[in-house]
């Protein structure tokens, strides 16, 4: 099986996460009597929140930041044909460090949450490099 379906996969995986993040959002507007009114304003209503529910809606709101900057080098190392383990590595463990990073967000953990969020960034900035590294290779 050739590896590059490892970074489609990955991207997949990492949508999900932002689309799981609406889970936990949920139930926390759920506790905020959201109503049909409230649909005028959803962001008006984020100061009603729990606390841990203002955490998942800055979790929900990073992970769209998160994934503008990770798709496109996901797509890089796909349509490059990276196969460079260390991406492979990177493209996996990204999303995965993303849904990490949102149960440490809502725990109000933040030195987890900011290593979580620093391993993720570094993923992506490899999948940049090694895709930027097999475009140039295929210029020469």
């Amino acid at each position: 099986m050739p590896l590059e379906p490892a970074f489609a996969w990955s991207l997949l995986l990492a949508a999900g996460v932002v689309v799981a993040s609406l889970v936990p959002l949920g139930a926390a507007r759920s506790q905020a009597d959201f109503t049909i009114a409230d649909l005028a304003a959803p962001r008006a209503m984020a100061e009603r929140l729990p606390e841990w529910g203002k955490r998942a809606n800055w979790a929900h709101q990073n992970g769209f930041e998160a994934f503008t900057l990770f798709a496109p080098a996901a797509l890089l190392c796909l349509v490059a044909h990276v196969s460079a383990p260390a991406a492979i590595a990177a493209a996996w463990i990204h999303p995965v460090l993303r849904l990490a990073y949102i149960g440490a967000y809502m725990a109000n953990q933040p030195p987890l949450r900011s290593l979580c969020w620093a391993g993720a960034i570094t993923c992506t900035g490899i999948l940049y490099l090694e895709g930027l590294k097999a475009v140039l290779a295929s210029a020469s």
